[in-house]
């Protein structure tokens, strides 16, 4: 049950890269294999990164905030989880260009926030380092493998799948969020 929580979970935070890299996937001159690792390696880095950052940061502050801690993790995960379900939802992919490392980097960026504040909830829910790394390679693998799909078969994925992937992820989300306030 723990590995498919993990998955679930590396899945529910790469979403969002899926759905950029198969809505972006029009933006991209050609689609080489180079091109393609160069945006999934990127966005999964940073979509890791965050996620650490996030919970980092959320250690040094449970301290401070640890009557609220619960509170707190629960509702930025409802937070970052409601708003992939509504702009899923909504159908407002934004779509981003993936020509050049500024843009990759840009978009990996605003793809990852949700992860830095997962990141934060999980620290401030008291989850400890070893159980953040497991989670933490997920999401590096998932990413990695969302984008290496998504980029591909975007002309053919189309945005609908898209928008499926990011309500799902949302969903996950608030789940986790729902589970670390009990």
């Amino acid at each position: 049950m723990e590995l498919l929580q993990t998955l679930l979970f590396g899945l529910s935070l790469c979403a969002d890269c899926f759905a950029v890299s198969v809505c972006s996937s029009v933006t991209l001159k050609q689609i080489r294999f180079g091109s393609v690792a160069k945006v999934a390696v990127s966005f999964a880095v940073i979509q890791t990164g965050l996620l650490l950052a996030g919970w980092a940061f959320g250690s040094l502050m449970v301290g401070y905030v640890e009557r609220l801690a619960h509170i707190i993790g629960f509702l930025l995960l409802l937070y970052v989880g409601g708003s992939m379900c509504i702009e899923g939802f909504k159908g407002e992919s934004e779509q981003r260009d993936l020509n050049g490392w500024k843009n990759v980097i840009l978009g990996g960026i605003a793809t990852s926030i949700d992860a830095l504040a997962v990141g934060i909830s999980l620290s401030m829910a008291g989850q400890v380092w070893g159980a953040t790394l497991p989670e933490a390679i997920s999401v590096f693998v998932c990413t990695t493998l969302s984008v290496v799909i998504g980029i591909p078969f975007g002309k053919k994925i189309g945005e609908k799948v898209g928008r499926i992937a990011e309500i799902a992820g949302g969903f996950v989300l608030i789940g986790i969020g729902i589970s670390v306030l009990i």
